[in-house]
């Protein structure tokens, strides 16, 4: 008997159909309302092994594509008819496909399956590249923030630990035989160290110190490391190991040694090419931190000597000091001050106050090199021209075109009173406060040093009372810019009323408010250097003779 027209339609229908997707170049799969499959073509049947007519999706495709042709069908028993259909994603076998389903013929779903997989690959990569980006980004910040050499090893090993791998051990160059090193274990904190131990030892490491190309990773083997490389809170075996020099500016900074444990994979060439990065920036962090500290070193060494001595009671005569810079920034500039003591009692002491041309760190150097000179001539202190002379000479033979300005006074206690010989060279005038508020501008003048071949200066001598006080000052004083309008001159004629309300006042306390003053004048302004140096005579106490015949003797 012959098959009724209306089968013979529908396998002619289905023979086309298949025809059709045998050209497709994805592979096609076709299952009707209730999930039993009803056609496939070549492709598809390559792909799914275990398809075949008459089973059901969830015996011939995985079940993400099963579950996915449940929720296309509505209720109703046909495919949905919403036209903007989802698109599934998933894998079969190593594969990943994006599965498109169409309607078909009496509510049949077509389902066509695109491979994705280079394209999900290349997203997983620029998706990772991202990652790494941000990552290297957020670690220049960290890193850059802080120039403490420790602080930087620290935040180093910290990083590594975090996206790198499950421990980081930041080593820096060997200190003698100590290697100052950093560890640190994925969620905790970093923590500093030193070592006593021989970095070959390490495969690498002691090649990575002197700024030699990282060794593969394969080539160590984890289990021979030595117990120092390994921080104390990591947990198990470790399974895998890389050591990457840490590079510096020109020097280099360390070696960064990643450790992973044996659960972790093992690292791969993508990611210790990453470290390298990631090193190259945690080196010129470390490079720069370690460079920062050892110029704060030199700088401290070296401004030890050109700041301001601490002044005080010398051979009993009081002496007080202040010096403020013209920036804050700066902690030595133009002006200074120096006391000599005496090498006895008896000897007179050697007070010198000065202002150098100019501001900053150039006139420091020369104020230094003026300071030098000034100590190496004290020999001959009781004659201040010929000190200034050789020390016109010795600026006029110097390569600095600087010139300055001094006031040499040599001091010395004379029973309850205090000898003053005074010389300036271009100065301005020393101020005398006395007992009854009086004060004296001792007229003692000369030309510059370090300008002209040839220099005068006269001295003069003067006493002090006890309690009365001798002010040597800096021009930065009397030139201090400022007032109600914040444009007058504090002024010689108003540091003059100034010093003659401290009549009967410590040196010190003199000293501090004229700067107090000065400061209150200024406001927030722009200033010069401002320099003072108070020589005091304490106030003194007339003991009688014991006997009651021989002379008293006088006390501080």
């Amino acid at each position: 008997m012959a098959p009724p027209k209306e089968h013979i339609a529908t396998k002619t229908h289905l023979r086309s159909a298949s025809d059709v997707w045998g050209t497709a170049p994805y592979p096609v799969i076709v299952a009707d309302s209730s999930g039993v499959v009803v056609d496939f073509n070549p492709i598809a049947a390559s792909l799914l092994e275990g398809a075949a007519l008459g089973l059901t999706l969830s015996q011939a495709v995985p079940y993400w594509l099963a579950r996915a042709h449940d929720e296309t069908v509505d209720p109703a028993g046909s495919p949905a008819g919403e036209p903007h259909r989802p698109v599934y994603r998933g894998e079969i076998g190593a594969q990943s496909f994006e599965a498109h389903p169409t309607p078909g013929v009496d509510g049949n779903v077509v389902w066509w399956l695109v491979d994705d997989t280079d394209r999900r690959i290349a997203e997983q990569a620029l998706a990772t590249e991202r990652e790494r980006t941000t990552f290297l980004a957020e670690a220049s910040n960290v890193l850059l923030a802080s120039l403490n050499t420790d602080r930087c090893m620290r935040a180093t090993a910290q990083l590594a630990s975090q996206h790198l791998a499950d421990a980081a051990v930041v080593v820096a160059p060997a200190a003698g035989r100590k290697l100052p090193m950093a560890y640190a274990v994925r969620g905790r904190a970093a923590v500093r160290g030193t070592v006593v131990a021989d970095p070959s030892q390490v495969p690498g490491l002691s090649e990575a110190l002197q700024g030699f190309p990282p060794v593969p990773s394969r080539w160590i083997d984890p289990g021979a490391l030595p117990d120092w490389l390994i921080p104390d809170d990591f947990t198990g075996s470790v399974g895998s190991a890389a050591v990457t020099p840490l590079p510096g500016h020109g020097v280099p900074a360390g070696v960064l040694v990643l450790l992973r444990s044996a659960d972790s994979a093992e690292f791969n060439a993508n990611e210790e090419v990453f470290a390298r990065l990631f090193a190259a920036r945690a080196g010129a962090a470390l490079s720069a931190a370690r460079l920062y500290a050892e110029q704060s070193d030199i700088t401290r060494t070296l401004m030890r000597d050109l700041l301001p001595p601490q002044l005080h009671c010398v051979n009993g005569v009081e002496f007080a000091g202040g010096y403020q810079p013209a920036s804050a920034r700066d902690r030595v500039g133009g002006d200074f001050y120096d006391v000599h003591p005496g090498s006895t009692q008896e000897e007179a002491s050697l007070a010198v106050l000065g202002d150098v041309c100019g501001k900053g760190l150039d006139a420091a150097v020369l104020t230094g090199k003026i300071r030098n000179t000034l100590q190496a001539l004290t020999p001959m202190a009781g004659d201040h021209e010929r000190m200034l002379r050789l020390l016109n000479g010795a600026l006029l033979n110097s390569h600095h075109t600087r010139f300055a300005t001094l006031v040499l006074a040599s001091v010395q206690r004379v029973e309850n009173r205090v000898r003053l010989r005074l010389t300036s060279a271009g100065h301005p005038a020393p101020l005398v406060v006395r007992n009854d508020g009086r004060v004296e501008e001792i007229d003692t003048r000369g030309t510059l040093v370090g300008a002209l071949p040839h220099i005068e200066a006269s001295t003069v001598e003067i006493h002090l009372d006890p309690g009365e006080t001798c002010l040597l000052y800096t021009d930065g004083v009397t030139e201090a810019r400022g007032g109600p309008l914040g444009d007058e001159l504090f002024g010689e004629e108003r540091l003059m009323r100034v010093v003659a309300e401290c009549a009967g006042m410590p040196g010190q306390a003199v000293v501090e408010r004229v700067q107090m003053l000065a400061s209150q004048w200024l406001h927030d302004g722009r200033h010069d250097d401002m320099a003072l140096v108070a020589i005091t005579a304490p106030p003194t106490t007339h003991l009688s003779a014991v006997d009651g015949h021989t002379r008293g003797r006088y006390t501080a």
